[in-house]
């Protein structure tokens, strides 16, 4: 989906066919303020967006401007999964470069080149499908964590930490064999096959064992 935020409302109708033609979903916005207001409706916390969004975004416009806007969805985590790519008018060229350097995906001025906006469109919409794929892995990887037992958590730690079974039994007090059964199972429930893969998964995904 690429969402459209422009006060212009012939400026949001040639984005919506242009997009229509490369059978592209979109949905248009007057300002930023009823864009964000459709926001509070969504489930950021949940995950949202949970397929390839992306957001074309007017720099200057009455009322809230896109600046702030852009500057509220990067306080709210959200511009990986949706990328934003300024629409500009020439004079703002330089505050659309900053704002790049700030994290927002791209800018095109206007009046945009057909082509070169939707192949820009394309490469967002593949940053948002990473970033969702990124996200959906911590979640699933978190998930499985959540389900390990205290013991199969201490095991873990070691693990990570190189341990051999054996330092690990003396340090939790526990027979080899027990150790031998909860690094199995541990393993299992993370979806991995060596210390190696386990330590990768969690350095990858920004998760402890908590």
């Amino acid at each position: 989906m690429v969402y459209l935020v422009d006060d212009e409302a012939v400026v949001r109708d040639a984005l919506a066919w242009l997009l229509r033609s490369r059978r592209r979903l979109s949905e248009g916005f007057a300002n930023a303020d009823a864009f964000e207001a459709w926001l509070a409706t969504r489930d950021i916390a949940g995950g949202w967006p949970d397929a390839p969004s992306c957001l074309l975004l007017d720099v200057r416009m009455p009322g809230t401007s896109g600046l702030q806007l852009f500057d509220r969805l990067v306080e709210r985590g959200l511009i990986d999964r949706l990328p934003v790519i300024f629409l500009t008018g020439h004079g703002d060229v330089p505050t659309a470069v900053a704002a790049v350097k700030h994290g927002a995906f791209d800018f095109v001025e206007k009046p945009f080149s057909d082509n070169a906006l939707v192949d820009r469109v394309e490469l967002a919409l593949q940053a948002s499908a990473e970033a969702i794929g990124r996200l959906r892995q911590r979640q699933q990887v978190a998930r499985a964590v959540a389900e390990l037992t205290d013991r199969e958590r201490d095991v873990m730690q070691r693990v990570i930490e190189g341990l051999p079974n054996k330092l690990i039994a003396d340090a939790l007090g526990i027979s080899v064999r027990t150790v031998e059964v909860h690094r199995a199972r541990m393993f299992d429930k993370m979806n991995v096959r060596s210390a190696v893969e386990l330590t990768n998964l969690l350095r990858e995904h920004g998760t402890g064992n908590g």
